[in-house]
């Protein structure tokens, strides 16, 4: 087995997203409901994974919350301290979609110390890979407001900090979430050292955000690779995504550690999704890059854990992904995989293939 740590905190679950669902506040006709983001789609992982008996595998991971000086290597010191105060009052909202109540400030810096205690475990050679599963998530973020759900860039802050340390300088981030990672690419936008690949659904949210014109600025252009897939892509769609346009963009950049913002709601089941990936593809996903990282990178491999809003369908998709990472002979068995696996448009389909060919000129602009 692989030494695969895993990072969690109860007081992340903790965290109140408030009343943003479908919609991004209640009001007039909009019934108020529910945050879609909510603790059980990780609390309910968190526990197969002690059911199944693979938690006593890991390794667990403990870190504190992020101080003030990580935060400000991404975010703005204006929206740290606009956070801070609205977090103190018990109320507020970062920005589009990222409501939240009492607290949500420190569990926020809880949720990115998480990321960055896994990823300097990894880089000092403690563990061979990680899996950090914390809330909020992160990958919205922007330097000067939340959006998605999102309070902080988690995977921003702990690559910078992991930087900051000399503990590494090139890191490949492979955003698999549904939704554009926005965030994570206007963090290294114009950095040579870091190059970020989203596979997201087509103009899904942010609108207008993950175009494949989007390619970076400066010394970065070039290592910003959107991959945007049409509605209803499948099984054959990712794992040709990765093989024809991931991993060649991995293996000409050659990282010395890769993170991954592994989101589930490109899963069949999710709500707030319309694709159709069951729990093995995530599995297979993660075998891909893992033999990546191996090859590049001695292994090195962090897993954040992002979107993701079917609290019954996560936990199996995410225990896929933990089994893949630890190389453990415990299987949990996915309840609706087999059915997934047989529904329509599974098989790489025409126009997912045009649009991969499409794509694969760009990989020549990345820079080593």
């Amino acid at each position: 087995m692989k030494r695969t740590g895993f990072a969690f905190h109860e007081i992340c679950m903790w965290h109140d997203a408030g009343p943003c669902s479908v919609f991004d506040q209640p009001g007039g006709f909009v019934q108020p409901g529910a945050a879609a983001e909510h603790p059980e789609t990780k609390r309910r992982l968190r526990n197969l994974l002690a059911v199944s008996g693979l938690l006593e595998q890991l390794e667990p991971i403990k870190g504190g919350p992020a101080a003030r000086e990580d935060l400000l290597r991404f975010h703005t010191e204006r929206y740290i301290n606009t956070l801070e105060t609205m977090s103190e009052q018990g109320f507020g909202n970062a920005g589009q979609y990222a409501p939240f109540r009492q607290d949500a400030f420190p569990i926020a810096c809880q949720s990115a110390g998480l990321a960055m205690a896994t990823v300097e475990a990894v880089l000092r050679g403690e563990l061979d890979n990680g899996y950090c599963l914390s809330r909020p998530p992160g990958h919205h973020a922007e330097a000067d407001r939340g959006m998605g759900f999102c309070l902080l860039g988690n995977i921003p802050i702990a690559i910078r900090a992991a930087q900051a340390k000399g503990l590494v300088r090139k890191v490949a981030v492979i955003d698999w979430d549904v939704h554009h990672g926005n965030g994570t690419q206007q963090a290294f936008y114009r950095d040579a050292e870091v190059l970020t690949i989203s596979l997201h659904h087509d103009n899904n949210y942010p609108i207008d955000s993950g175009g494949t014109g989007e390619r970076g600025e400066g010394s970065g252009w070039g290592n910003n690779l959107n991959i945007p897939l049409p509605a209803g892509s499948g099984i054959g769609c990712y794992l040709a995504a990765m093989d024809q346009l991931v991993i060649p963009a991995l293996d000409r950049f050659r990282p010395e550690l890769i993170l991954v913002a592994c989101g589930y709601d490109a899963s069949a089941m999710d709500p707030l999704g319309c694709m159709l990936l069951n729990a093995d593809s995530f599995g297979s996903l993660t075998a891909r890059v893992m033999a990546a990282a191996e090859r590049l990178c001695g292994g090195r491999l962090v897993m954040v854990h992002e979107g993701g809003y079917s609290e019954g369908y996560v936990p199996f998709c995410g225990h896929r992904v933990i089994e893949t990472l630890s190389g453990s002979e415990i299987h949990v068995p996915d309840p609706a995989g087999a059915d997934i696996a047989r529904w329509g448009q599974q098989p790489l389909q025409a126009h997912q293939s045009a649009l991969l060919e499409s794509l694969q000129p760009l990989l020549q602009d990345i820079r080593p």
